[in-house]
């Protein structure tokens, strides 16, 4: 019998439709503004997904308490040990008390739904307890989700956990690397690794760690890129043009003249700058006042997310909205080697099918070059 321990942030994700870019120390602001929980659904859906699994006999369930793991568990699925207590309203530090009873219960693995933050809290309390070696697996609820540890999507988290539990994957060690919010919030963008924590190693399930792919030889190509949209532009200029977040599209509208945000989704209305790192309720108001619009986006290197990762603005609406023929992905030739293709996870497995069906997209790789890469959802 292998011992599960399973927990979620309850508030992670939710400063991501909002454009705070992570939610460290924003819940309330969050809540009030009528952002729904995030982490809770996502683990409800990751224990569903278990139901259609062959192999979880052999599992022993030990779940937190309340809304940090119960109150999402489906009654119907397998009984557990309960884990607690948890308090109405929860910090890092309950993230790191739950994790030490787990490992009092001596699990054989944490499941666990949350963001870049949660992970480098897990990882502080394992390394104080000095249990690094114990694989956790994350179900991806965060803003962000630099780290490697996550899996694609909450399905694909709950089939490396069978597969783990069957002797099929091997842990390899993973970084957890974070974003400095405040720091974000100032200007300054800082990516810090604080450690590596062991979880099951499967490039199919698993997403890996964000990569810096960019090369010093991309300056040409990006010039190449700008002179694309600029044509585009040109054709039509009262176009509504939504710019992701990442360097690659404020590398290439610095060189247009048109100011961005690096971490945000900006609107422009042809080079005429419209909304400044707008959030998912101005996002939705403003494609609906347009009939032509074109969404830039260039993918996470290393990990292939073109949405699901970094721009939680852009919600299911928004996206059903704007349309998957109205998506322009971008990505220079390095950051096109670093990915086998083009991950797409929109919250919405509706709106995921729609993706899956259209197989492949075009991504501009220069000027008015591009190349086809295959869709794959989570």
């Amino acid at each position: 019998m292998i011992k599960v321990g399973v927990f979620v942030n309850p508030d992670a994700g939710l400063g991501g439709p909002l454009a705070l870019k992570g939610s460290d120390g924003q819940s309330k602001f969050a809540r009030s503004a009528g952002i729904e929980d995030r982490a809770g659904p996502r683990l409800e859906r990751s224990a569903r997904h278990l139901q259609s699994l062959d192999g979880t006999n052999n599992i022993r369930w030990l779940l937190a308490a309340g809304r940090m793991g119960v109150d999402w568990w489906p009654l119907e699925f397998a009984s557990y040990i309960e884990i607690g207590p948890v308090p109405a309203h929860t910090t890092a530090s309950d993230t790191k008390r739950i994790v030490g009873l787990f490992l009092e219960k001596e699990v054989d693995l944490i499941l666990y739904g949350g963001g870049d933050g949660t992970t480098r809290d897990i990882l502080e309390a394992l390394q104080i307890a000095g249990r690094q070696d114990l694989p956790i697996i994350g179900i991806p609820c965060g803003v962000k989700m630099y780290s490697g540890c996550f899996a694609s999507s909450p399905e694909a988290a709950t089939e490396a956990l069978v597969a783990f539990t069957l002797g099929q994957l091997h842990s390899a060690p993973m970084e957890v690397l974070d974003l400095d919010e405040a720091s974000l919030r100032q200007g300054n963008w800082k990516v810090a690794m604080h450690g590596e924590a062991m979880t099951p190693s499967s490039p199919r399930w698993i997403q890996g760690s964000k990569q810096l792919v960019e090369s010093s030889g991309d300056d040409e190509v990006l010039e190449g890129m700008a002179e694309h949209i600029s044509d585009l532009i040109e054709k039509e200029p009262k176009t509504l043009y939504l710019w992701g977040s990442g360097s690659t599209l404020h590398r290439i509208s610095s060189k247009m003249g048109i100011e961005t945000t690096l971490l945000g989704i900006d609107a422009t209305i042809g080079r005429s700058p419209l909304h400044l790192d707008a959030n998912a309720a101005v996002l939705e108001s403003t494609v609906r006042s347009f009939s032509s619009i074109c969404l830039l986006l260039s993918p996470m290197g290393g990990q292939g997310f073109l949405i699901g990762r970094g721009n939680l603005q852009l919600s299911p609406s928004v996206i059903s909205e704007i349309g998957i023929g109205r998506i322009l992905a971008i990505a220079t030739p390095a950051k096109t080697s670093s990915i086998r293709a083009i991950r797409i996870e929109t919250g919405d497995l509706i709106l995921d099918s729609k993706f899956s069906k259209s197989k492949w997209i075009e991504v501009l790789v220069g000027y008015h070059s591009t190349r086809l890469m295959p869709i794959e959802i989570g």
